[in-house]
């Protein structure tokens, strides 16, 4: 069992910048490769980034591809979403979420945390 816990969302205005912080505990993090997704109201859950379980590689919606870095750091059991040039439309309950080596399906999500952006 892997447990997440999202942190840093909040109010920001448009233009501005939020960084995202997924605290994992249980089993190894670093066995877990990482993705972020976001759902807005009334729409499907959607993905946004994900990296591999050592980092060397990333993946972004093409939304946020020059605007949004994922990152994690092992050491700390912790996944990073550095979000910059925020718009209204990224405005979404955000979810962190792990993925088993070999695994297509995320095994374990979080509980989200709230970004919004006001023009």
């Amino acid at each position: 069992q892997v447990q997440l816990v999202e942190s840093g969302g909040g109010l920001v205005q448009a233009g501005g910048s939020l960084r995202l912080s997924c605290a994992a505990s249980g089993r190894t993090f670093s066995s877990y490769a990482m993705g972020w997704f976001r759902q807005a109201p009334g729409t499907e859950r959607e993905f946004v980034a994900a990296i591999s379980w050592r980092g060397g590689s990333t993946y972004y919606a093409d939304s946020v591809k020059g605007r949004f870095t994922i990152s994690r750091d092992n050491a700390e059991n912790t996944v990073f979403l550095q979000m910059n040039s925020l718009k209204p439309e990224d405005t979404a309950v955000y979810y962190c979420a792990a993925k088993s080596i070999g695994r297509q399906a995320y095994d374990y999500w979080g509980v989200g945390t709230q970004v919004t952006v006001s023009s």
